[in-house]
């Protein structure tokens, strides 16, 4: 054999103990391919809008008694945030697309959702945020307070950090979807609030009046869910088409042991 098929034999014996030799463009890389990821075409998308209203008598919203701690009792009055009804329309109710999207598969944003201790009290009460996706904890109080978020599912860790007054806060992220995960503060225990992980960024909170909006939606017939922190979920089915609101309006009720 010459001496220099040899030598290169040898250094590839070598490199492929060290390193491995490349492999030829018809080979299989080691590389995992990136996934292939819808981006929601603006242009072309429809809206889907409604309100979510309450019947029958409001629950009252409790005042807060937050002696305990000198710096929350300085803070502007807390009321209970189970039932917020506004008008008739019901807030902090989650609302997202289930189903209907078939195999889209959206990119969960790199910005983070903020979810602040403010006041003594968890600002928003329920937010959505995909898998992947940040969020970031943030403690805008004079005081220590404690993030101690619960998920069911094994797959989404659990969260469980104290955060100094002003601190610059924690983030997290959390990888299966779930829904209403509870978080709350182990020192001042009426500090609770919701986190809900959808795979799609079709999603929305109820606000002022019980009133929500989707935005970007491609056409096509869809599977909505509402879900409410003590009411839980209603389901409704509709169609969007470019350029128009399709209108979702859910109606919640007391179950009738808790009237």
């Amino acid at each position: 054999m010459p001496v220099k098929r040899i030598v290169t034999l040898t250094l590839c014996a070598l490199l492929t103990i060290a390193a491995g030799c490349k492999k030829s463009s018809t080979g299989t890389s080691s590389t995992q391919p990136q996934k292939n990821y819808t981006t929601i075409d603006w242009a072309n998308s429809g809206t889907i809008s409604g309100t979510i209203h309450f019947t029958g008598k409001t629950p009252k919203r409790i005042p807060i008694d937050m002696g305990q701690d000198p710096v929350c009792s300085l803070a502007p009055a807390n009321l209970t945030e189970q039932y917020v009804v506004d008008g008739d329309g019901l807030e902090n109710v989650f609302v997202y697309i289930k189903s209907g999207l078939g195999n889209k598969a959206y990119a969960p944003p790199s910005k983070p959702v903020v979810m602040d201790q403010k006041g003594c009290r968890y600002d928003p009460h329920v937010n959505g945020v995909m898998p992947g996706q940040p969020i970031e904890f943030t403690n805008s109080d004079n005081t220590m307070h404690n993030v101690h978020m619960i998920p069911t599912l094994s797959t989404n860790q659990a969260v469980d950090v104290s955060e100094a007054p002003n601190g610059p806060g924690e983030t997290r992220t959390l990888s299966t979807p779930e829904l209403m995960i509870p978080v709350r503060c182990n020192n001042h225990p009426w500090m609770e609030a919701f986190v809900n992980v959808v795979s799609n960024p079709f999603y929305a909170v109820s606000g002022d009046g019980g009133k929500f909006t989707i935005k970007g939606v491609p056409p096509g017939t869809y599977t909505v869910v509402t879900d409410h922190e003590k009411l839980g979920e209603k389901t409704t089915t509709v169609t969007v088409r470019p350029h128009e609101t399709a209108t979702v309006d859910v109606t919640y009720e007391m179950p009738a042991e808790t009237k």
